[in-house]
C-alpha cells in the first residue's frame, strides 16, 4: 500500500509525509499497534528523504530521516548508549542488493545470518558478569531493562571460559511462536485485545515493570552485533567472532553463511525464503554484512546506519479470501479496534481466520466492505492485516463498515480522535481491570498494598464491579483472598479509607479520563476547586485552560456529563472521597502560577521527581511550548522545543539557574 500525497506545496507535503512516519513510529514502537506495513514505512520515508535532499531548505533535525525509530519509554531509567545503536539500511529487491555489493569492490568476503523480528538491546559485561540490558531506544538512549533481561533464560548471566575484560554485545529479544501463541489465546480467554505480531508481544513485554511478566512469558535472544569491548587479541571478523561468543556461552543464529561473491550470497537469501517458517519465530529478512571488521571500520557509516552492512526484507506472504464480518474490540485504554473475521486461508504455514483492519480511518481509505474479496498479507505478523480489497470481484451484495456510534461493550459514548475510535465511558468493562489499577497507582489516590495482583484477586472476586465499591470494602471481604491475613486486610482497608482525602486533582487523573493524566488534572483542580463547579463549566471555558485544545476539551465535557460519568462522581462522592481541591502547601514565589515546560537531558535530576518538586512549589508543568510558557528548563540535547522558546521569547534556565532558585 503506497501513500501518495497530492495538490499540496513541497513544504507541506514534506510536512505531511513527516507527520505519517512520526505517528506510525510511535503506534509501532510505544502503542506496540503497528498501522504500517514495513515495505511502506520504507518507501514513504525513502521518498521523504529523496524530497528532504531535493529541497535542502525544509531541512529538520526532527525529521524521521534522521533518526533510528522509537522512542525510550518513560517508565524506565533512559541510559546513554557508549556507542550508537544504528538501524540497518533495508533492500526488497536482488537488483539492490547486488548494487550495494558492488560499491564494495570485487569479490568482497560476507556473511548471510537471518533478520530477527524481535526488540533489539544492548547487553554489557564486565569481567564476564552481565552489569546491564539497554534497548536500542532512539539510537543514542534506551531505556534500562536489566531486571527484565536477567528473567531471559537465554542470556548468560555470567560467560564462560576466559571472558574478555569488557564485552557489548547487541543482539535480539524475541518471542518464540509458541509462546505467542498461548499469551494469545489467554488474552482471548480474558477478553484483551490480541498482540498482533511477536515483535509487539516482546516489546509489551519488556514494558513491563514486573520481571516476573516477563520470565513466564519465555522470551529468547539471539546475538547480531558487538558494541563497546576491551578484549584482548579480539577476533578480527564477525564470523569468528559468533564462534568466539559462543564458546563464552552467548547464543547465535545457526544459520550463519560466509559468501564469496554476489551469486553466493542471492543464493542463500533466495534458499532460505521457503525455510523461514520452520524457524519457530519470527524472521523477516536476511542480513548481509562484510566479514572482516577492519574493512566496516574502513567503510564507516552515515547518520544513522552502517555501510557494510544491509537488510534484505522478504516480500510479505498474501492470500485471497472473503471478509465475513468485522466486530469491535475495546482496549485497556479504550481505543476501539475493527477485527476482521475471514473465510479460513493458509499464510505461511499456518490458518488464518482474523486480521486486524487497524482504524475506520483505514477502511474507508481502503474502501473494504463486507463481502467483499479481501487481499490479506503476513510479513512476519502472526496475526496478519487487511491490506486492500481484490478489484472486480463486487456483485453488489457487500456491506459498508460503519463504525459504531456506541461502545460494544458498555454502550457508552463513542468518540473520533485521528483515525481512531474510543470509548469515553470511565468504568467500561473492558477497560476496568486495568482502570482501577491506574486508580490505586502511587501517582493517583496511592493505595498501599493495592497492587496489580490484588487488583486481579478483587475483580476476579466480583468484589470490585465500580470504583466506589474499593471504599466499601471490608476486612472480612479481604481475609478468604489468597495472600491476605487479618492484618494486612485491615491495613489494606485503612490505605483505602486513607486515600479519600487525595483531594480532587489526584481522583480526576485516577479514574483515567482520556488526555487527563496528572498535569492536566492540576491545572483543572486549580481552575475548578470541586467537581459541581467543573460540571457547570462549558467547552469554552475549558479551551481557556493551559495547554487544553479542541480535543482535550470535549473529551473532557463529554466523560463528566455522560451518564456514566456523572454516576461515576457521584457514588464516589457517597462513599466520602473528596472532590476538593487541596490547596499546595509550600508555595514558592518563585515558581508559583508558572507555566514550565522541561526538555532534554538533566544531569541532576530525574524528570519526574522535578515535576513533583516544581508543582508543590505551586508551578504547571506542561509538554508543550506556547506564548503562555513562563520558562523552559532545558537539558543537553534539548533540541526542538528549545528553539521555538527562544523563538517566542520564552525565559530559558539551565540546570544551574534552576538549583540556583530552587534553594532560595
Amino acid at each position: 500500500m503506497r501513500i501518495i500525497l497530492y495538490n499540496m506545496s513541497i513544504e507541506n507535503r514534506i510536512k505531511d509525509m513527516r507527520n505519517l512516519l512520526e505517528q506510525a513510529n510511535f503506534d509501532y514502537y510505544i502503542e506496540a499497534m503497528p498501522t504500517m506495513a514495513d515495505s511502506e514505512y520504507d518507501n514513504l520515508l525513502a521518498e521523504l528523504h529523496n524530497l528532504e535532499l531535493d529541497n535542502p531548505e525544509f531541512f529538520d533535525s526532527s525529521s524521521p530521516t534522521q533518526r533510528v525509530g522509537g522512542e525510550p519509554i518513560s517508565s524506565f531509567k533512559s541510559v546513554n548508549h557508549v556507542l550508537p545503536m544504528q538501524s540497518i539500511d533495508n533492500t526488497y529487491t536482488i537488483d539492490d542488493l547486488q548494487t550495494w555489493y558492488e560499491k564494495l569492490g570485487n569479490a568482497v568476503l560476507c556473511t548471510c545470518d537471518p533478520k530477527i523480528d524481535g526488540v533489539a538491546i544492548s547487553l554489557r559485561y564486565e569481567n564476564g558478569i552481565l552489569i546491564s540490558g539497554i534497548t536500542r531506544g532512539d539510537g543514542e538512549r534506551g531505556d534500562d531493562v536489566t531486571a527484565q533481561v536477567r528473567t531471559i533464560r537465554s542470556i548468560p548471566l555470567k560467560l564462560r571460559g576466559d571472558a574478555p575484560a569488557l564485552l557489548e554485545i547487541r543482539g535480539e529479544i524475541f518471542m518464540p511462536n509458541t509462546s505467542f501463541d498461548a499469551i494469545n489465546a489467554k488474552r482471548e480467554i480474558d477478553g484483551e485485545q490480541l498482540f498482533a505480531n511477536a515483535r509487539n508481544a516482546t516489546a509489551g513485554t519488556l514494558k513491563s515493570l514486573d520481571p516476573k511478566t516477563v520470565a513466564n512469558r519465555k522470551l529468547a535472544f539471539l546475538a547480531h552485533g558487538k558494541g563497546e569491548m576491551d578484549w584482548e587479541d579480539a577476533p578480527a571478523t564477525w564470523f569468528e567472532f559468533t564462534e568466539a561468543i559462543q564458546m563464552l556461552g552467548i547464543p547465535v543464529t545457526d544459520q550463519l553463511t560466509v559468501c564469496n561473491s554476489i551469486e553466493e550470497i542471492v543464493s542463500v537469501v533466495e534458499l532460505f525464503e521457503s525455510s523461514r517458517d520452520a524457524a519457530g519465530f519470527a524472521i523477516d529478512g536476511m542480513v548481509i554484512r562484510t566479514n572482516s571488521f577492519a574493512f566496516q571500520e574502513e567503510l564507516g557509516s552515515t547518520s544513522k546506519s552502517p555501510r557494510w552492512c544491509i537488510a534484505f526484507k522478504y516480500p510479505a506472504e498474501q492470500g485471497l479470501t472473503t471478509l465475513l464480518e468485522v466486530n469491535w474490540q475495546v482496549g485497556k485504554n479504550g481505543t476501539l479496534t475493527p477485527r476482521a473475521t475471514m473465510g479460513p486461508i493458509l499464510l505461511a504455514g499456518t490458518t488464518v481466520q482474523h486480521a486486524t483492519l487497524h482504524n475506520i480511518d483505514e477502511i474507508h481509505r481502503k474502501d473494504i466492505r463486507v463481502g467483499d474479496s479481501v487481499i490479506v498479507e503476513k510479513a512476519g505478523e502472526i496475526i496478519p492485516q487487511v491490506v486492500g480489497v481484490k478489484e472486480g470481484k463486487r456483485d453488489g451484495s457487500q456491506v459498508p463498515i460503519v463504525p459504531p456510534s456506541v461502545c460494544p461493550v458498555c454502550r457508552g459514548p463513542v468518540e473520533k480522535e485521528g483515525p481512531k475510535l474510543f470509548c469515553v465511558n470511565p468504568e467500561c468493562p473492558a477497560q476496568f481491570r486495568e482502570k482501577v489499577k491506574w486508580f490505586a497507582a502511587r501517582d493517583q489516590m496511592n493505595i498501599d498494598g493495592l497492587g496489580d495482583k490484588v487488583v486481579d484477586q478483587l475483580v476476579d472476586a466480583g468484589l470490585v464491579k465500580h470504583f466506589s465499591d474499593l471504599y466499601s470494602l471490608t476486612s472480612e471481604d479481604l481475609t478468604p483472598l489468597e495472600g491476605f491475613a487479618e492484618k494486612s486486610a485491615d491495613a489494606l482497608v485503612g490505605a483505602i479509607s486513607e486515600s479519600k482525602t487525595r483531594g480532587f486533582a489526584r481522583v480526576l487523573s485516577g479514574v483515567g479520563i482520556r488526555l487527563v493524566g496528572r498535569a492536566t488534572s492540576r491545572v483543572i483542580a486549580k481552575k475548578y476547586s470541586t467537581f459541581e463547579l467543573l460540571h457547570q463549566a462549558s467547552i469554552d471555558d475549558f479551551l481557556e485552560l493551559e495547554d487544553f485544545g479542541q480535543i482535550t476539551a470535549d473529551t473532557l465535557y463529554k466523560a463528566i456529563h455522560c451518564s456514566q460519568g456523572e454516576e461515576l462522581f457521584e457514588r464516589l462522592r457517597l462513599e466520602g472521597v473528596l472532590l476538593q481541591s487541596i490547596e499546595v502547601v509550600s508555595v514558592d514565589p518563585t515558581f508559583d502560577g508558572k507555566v514550565i515546560v522541561i526538555t532534554g537531558t538533566l544531569e541532576h535530576w530525574e524528570r519526574k521527581q522535578l515535576t513533583e518538586e516544581l508543582e508543590n512549589r505551586g508551578a504547571t508543568v506542561t509538554g508543550s511550548i506556547s506564548k503562555k510558557t513562563d520558562i523552559l528548563i532545558a537539558g543537553s540535547k534539548a533540541g526542538s522545543k528549545l528553539k521555538k522558546a527562544q523563538d517566542l521569547g520564552v525565559d530559558v534556565w539551565d540546570e544551574l539557574q534552576l538549583a540556583s532558585s530552587l534553594s532560595m
